[in-house]
Parts: structure tokens; C-alpha cells; sequence
């Protein structure tokens, strides 16, 4: 490899000459998803979209993330979440408590 610098593309050496890389740029811990659920942990699925000539090109299959805002009693303020239409209905189950208590236990800061 000739240059590295994160999150840039780069010149890499290959055994029959140089090809125009993108690198990766890697994520803070802690940080999330864009189209990521807090409560569930739904993320887009990856597939093809197949056209009438059959011919395949690649998609994104985004799950229906929303941002909702919800008062945490125990903590006495609101906490604002992304979660998918499948958890809001979840959290309509469960309580705003127990689906916060799982989020903490996933590892996601609230």
C-alpha cells in the first residue's frame, strides 16, 4: 500500500500496477447507526433489485426507522429514540421503562 490516510481513498500497489482504492473509515465506539434500531437492532438488509431484462443491481433494504421522543419517568426528563415501527408498537407493549432497561442492556448509551 503507498498512502493511508483514514477515511480517504488511496493509490495501492497491486502485482499488475496502481488501482484507486477507497478506504473504510472506521466508526467511534459508541456512536450509531443512521439506520439502526436502539430497542431491536434491525439494520437494512442488502439484496438486489431485478429489472424486466433480468439484469441484477445492488440495493438497500432500509428498515422504517423513526426518531420518537418519550419522558422517562425514573429519570425525570425525555429520552429520544430510533427505533423501527415494529419497536414503537413494542414500546407501546412493554412500557417505556423495560424497553430503556433493554437498550441499556445492548450496550447503547440512553
Amino acid at each position: 500500500m503507498i498512502g493511508r490516510i483514514p477515511g480517504r481513498a488511496v493509490w495501492v500497489l497491486y502485482g499488475n500496477g496502481f488501482h484507486y482504492q477507497k478506504l473504510a473509515v472506521r466508526r467511534k465506539v459508541g456512536t450509531t447507526l443512521s439506520a439502526h434500531c436502539q430497542l431491536t437492532g434491525t439494520k437494512p438488509g442488502f439484496g438486489n433489485t431485478i429489472s424486466h431484462s433480468h439484469r441484477r443491481t445492488s440495493r438497500r433494504f432500509d428498515p422504517n426507522i423513526q426518531r420518537k421522543r418519550y419522558w422517562l419517568p425514573s429519570g425525570g426528563r425525555y429520552v429520544r429514540l430510533t427505533l423501527s415501527a415494529k419497536a414503537i408498537k413494542t414500546v407501546d407493549s412493554i412500557g417505556i421503562e423495560a424497553a430503556v432497561a433493554r437498550i441499556r442492556a445492548r450496550g447503547v448509551k440512553v
